[in-house]
């Protein structure tokens, strides 16, 4: 039911209330069948349902299956071995127990939402006034409202003086919206335009009044986000993506090559359990398995990071998709601006524009500030005013020049006052000033300049003529072009207190007050152009406040449209994707609104990052690739809606975090590609020599060693190289685009040809001119020092004899610790008896040492054509 479409005598009728409100038991009848007033959140998933949903992962059932195989061969054969399967769960347990560790807590925005809810309200039951908790409110019940109260369901006012709400967690208005039960609007009026209705969880700023509850808890348009909340499920980030979709790829190759190995070798007429143990190396050859972790730890190192530039990560993959973000969708207020009113700009007739702490001003202000009533408080030392933000920009300006405001007060005594209204568009108080009075009327310029006959010019007073009339309406429009509301202030000599003029009024000037956006916003969405992203402004403000800032930001391109909330509603999802191609600033939205421009960029393929610090940005956090929320005036709903926080509030930081996700992703993407080499070197030592005719070149335990230290700890000190320096002015990534390129796939693949080749050589020689321990031990130690010294060579695309050994000091380090654990495993006899090796002679040691150096010649060639044929393109 439109109840703000119904006069409010007929919605009171519609529930079946009364101006008396409800009877106690009706009231109780109705919370018995409607439920209390509260926000219901779904299920949680215990410990360890997410546990087990950490497991479900394609190269994870492999292993899974990998070990169960190893175990069951083992023991048919009769020599039961829990080794091989012991080491392969404790690596699946080790990463469960990091990413449930690692997981948000993705339920905490609606516990939140409940604790924005009022904790008690005033109603009027059997005729009387009472004080009861607001989780019994029920519909039809009559709110009494009174400044400072905390609204505790959406309601249809049926009486209000001067009431005025602060919806912006809500709508994203930086203003207090005026309301007026008088008014019926149209069916079709949006949310922040519903002038007769007062919602859950908004404040009451000034004014006092008396509304009809028509919905509670999840009927509340706050109960609607917490609906849409619930519904959304976190989708996977591009990286994560990326990875589910190199896994599945590794994973069905691997499986699709143990099933070969296995039919061949029983062609063959090998014995089964043979060609079960082949299979097995096989498929750990081909997962690496120390991957999920490796980028865990990564992105736990871009925790750090971040944290120092002020932004609080809470959900791991995220750094990374912020670093492929393509568009960013911020909302206006206490995003991109200060979400605190200022007047910055004055106009007095004959004199230019000047700025509102120009000495010139001060009478004005003074004047102005007569007709205020907002309250002071010290915040830090200074005395600030609180209260209806317009006002508290009025009066901030007079405090800073030094004045006191109790002076003014005992120099001109407010001796009567006329309120703003909503149909006289201005507020005017009058003054004892000596033995005189002084009225002093503020309010909607294009109202007052219609009643004022002279002007003040800071000196003499001169009659009003119809150019500088025509003059001030100008400035009037330019101001308000520029994002700033307008306010006309005048003055007048009375004879009586009693004797209010409502014409013949003298013009003193006009006062423009904006939200300011933040300095470094500017900067932060210059930046973001030039590394290829697209900003974008969502807010509840109209459309020409939503374009005059936009311009000031450099979101608005020109040429481009400005849709607001009522177009998008008419507009198809198909019409919509077609028009977010060719629209910055969206205005006048709702949260579903949000939500349906975001799934608008995705629907076209971009990564969407949305900032927000209201109740109403949450959806759209939540349903964004990566949703940033404000630490500072953010409130609890979005900041536990979000995957990261920007601790400062400074959009800026957002920049900063670009660039570390940017770096990070490279980064992965170097311990991918020496990860993945490495595999497929593995793969193809086992696949070749099974073909050849050997045996099993590599044991599982061995395969597993090489993928967990001799290829984890230069890959994770991978993880650790500085960004590159052009990195924020390469395009983002596209989303469809995998996590290797052809041209790298090509490279990763010649890199693991040749590891193959080198290691079955080593094999093979030693196998042949000794045994076949010995030649299992030599491609042992051939293949983890051929993937030691490759960790150096996809460090970067320029030569490695250019870049300093140590510039990336945990990489330097890394290598060594991982050098003399593979020479521990075959010199020292616990681990030889563990691993299955025999300590190498001299002899042996110089071929596994002469079988490292073709790869750095190879890779060295690759750059150098590479580098060549870039400058080529340049």
């Amino acid at each position: 039911m439109n109840y703000h479409n119904v006069k409010a005598e007929q919605a009171v009728a519609l529930l079946f209330s009364s101006n008396q409100g409800l009877s106690t038991k009706e009231a109780e009848k109705r919370l018995r069948e409607n439920g209390n007033n509260e926000i219901k959140g779904e299920k949680k998933k215990s410990l360890l349902q997410r546990f087990l949903l950490q497991l479900y992962d394609f190269s994870i059932i492999i292993l899974l299956i990998a070990a169960a195989v190893s175990y069951f061969v083992s023991y048919m054969s009769g020599e039961p071995d829990f080794t091989d399967t012991a080491v392969i769960l404790a690596i699946v347990i080790l990463n469960a127990v990091i990413g449930v560790f690692e997981e948000s807590k993705a339920q905490k925005a609606l516990d939140a939402l409940k604790k924005l809810s009022a904790p008690a309200a005033v109603v009027k039951r059997n005729g009387k006034q009472q004080k009861i908790s607001a989780s019994e409110i029920v519909d039809g019940d009559i709110l009494i409202l009174s400044a400072g109260d905390v609204v505790s369901a959406d309601a249809r006012l049926i009486a209000s003086t001067e009431l005025k709400i602060d919806e912006s967690t809500l709508t994203g208005e930086s203003l207090p919206a005026q309301k007026d039960a008088s008014l019926v609007l149209s069916e079709n009026t949006s949310t922040a335009d519903r002038k007769n209705m007062v919602f859950s969880s908004t404040l009451v700023t000034s004014g006092h009044g008396e509304a009809v509850v028509t919905d509670t808890g999840m009927n509340t348009e706050i109960g609607k986000i917490a609906k849409m909340l619930t519904h959304q499920k976190n989708e996977d980030t591009p990286l994560q993506q990326r990875l589910a979709k190199l896994s599945k790829l590794l994973g069905s190759g691997a499986l699709a090559v143990c099933a070969v190995i296995f039919v061949l070798a029983l062609i063959r007429r090998s014995s089964a359990p043979d060609a079960f143990m082949t299979a097995v190396s096989l498929a750990v050859a081909a997962i690496p398995e120390g991957l999920p972790a490796i980028v865990t730890i990564v992105l736990s190192l871009g925790v750090g990071k971040l944290s120092k530039k002020n932004a609080i990560v809470r959900r791991l993959p995220s750094i990374e998709t912020l670093g492929s973000a393509s568009v960013i969708c911020s909302d206006k207020t206490g995003t991109l601006t200060q979400n605190k009113m200022t007047a910055t700009r004055v106009y007095i007739p004959e004199k230019k524009e000047l700025d509102a702490s120009s000495p010139e001003a001060a009478g004005l202000f003074m004047y102005a500030s007569l007709c205020c009533n907002s309250s002071f408080e010290k915040k830090g030392g200074r005395l600030t005013a609180v209260g209806e933000p317009t006002e508290n920009a009025i009066l901030n300006v007079f405090l800073n020049s030094g004045q006191k405001y109790s002076d003014l007060e005992k120099l001109f005594p407010r001796i009567r006052e006329i309120p703003f209204s909503s149909e006289t568009k201005m507020m005017t108080t009058v003054h004892r000033n000596g033995k005189n009075f002084i009225q002093v009327t503020k309010g909607a310029p294009d109202i007052l300049l219609s009643k004022c006959k002279q002007y003040y010019n800071g000196s003499i007073t001169q009659s009003f003529g119809n150019n500088l009339r025509s003059k001030v309406l100008d400035v009037n429009s330019e101001m308000a072009k520029n994002a700033l509301r307008v306010i006309a202030v005048t003055m007048k000599q009375l004879d009586s207190p009693q004797s209010i003029l409502v014409d013949d009024l003298t013009f003193l000037g006009l006062i423009g007050i904006e939200d300011p956006i933040r300095p470094e916003a500017v900067k932060a969405v210059s930046t973001c152009k030039n590394a290829g992203i697209t900003p974008v402004m969502i807010t509840g403000d109209h459309a020409l406040t939503a374009k005059a800032t936009a311009k000031k930001l450099g979101i608005y391109t020109e040429g481009f449209s400005v849709i607001n909330g009522d177009e998008l509603e008419r507009m198809s999802d198909e019409q919509l994707k077609e028009a977010v191609c060719s629209c910055s600033v969206f205005a006048r939205v709702t949260p579903e609104h949000k939500v349906k421009i975001v799934d608008a960029y995705k629907s076209n393929g971009e990564i969407v990052a949305m900032t927000g610090d209201g109740v109403n940005d949450a959806p759209a956090l939540k349903r964004a690739d990566i949703g940033c929320a404000m630490g500072k005036n953010g409130t609890e709903v979005a900041k536990n809606a979000s995957d990261l926080v920007l601790a400062d509030d400074n959009f800026a930081t957002i920049v900063n975090a670009v660039e570390i996700g940017r770096g990070l992703f490279d980064n992965i993407k170097k311990s991918v590609r020496f990860l993945l080499s490495s595999n497929i070197g593995e793969i193809l030592l086992v696949f070749s020599a099974f073909l050849l005719g050997y045996s099993t070149p590599l044991l599982p335990i061995q395969l597993l060693w090489i993928n967990l230290v001799t290829d984890s700890l230069p890959a994770m000190a991978l993880g650790m190289e500085r960004p590159e320096k052009d990195i924020m002015s390469r395009k983002p990534l596209a989303k469809d685009k995998g996590i290797i390129t052809k041209t790298e796939g090509f490279d990763i693949a010649v890199e693991g040809m040749l590891f193959g080749a080198l290691s079955l050589f080593a094999f093979i020689f030693g196998t042949t001119r000794y045994s076949i321990d010995t030649g299992r031990t030599m491609a042992f130690c051939a293949l983890s020092f051929l993937e030691i010294f490759h960790a150096f060579n996809v460090r970067s695309t320029h030569s490695i004899f250019k870049i300093s050994p140590v510039e990336n000091i945990n990489l330097f380090f890394s290598t060594i610790i991982c050098a003399l654990l593979q020479i521990s495993v075959v010199i020292i006899h616990p681990l030889i008896r563990i691993f299955n090796t025999v300590p190498l002679n001299l002899q042996q040691w110089l071929v596994v040492g002469f079988l490292c150096i073709p790869p750095i010649i190879v890779s060295e060639a690759e750059k150098f054509l590479q580098n060549k044929k870039q400058l080529k393109k340049q």
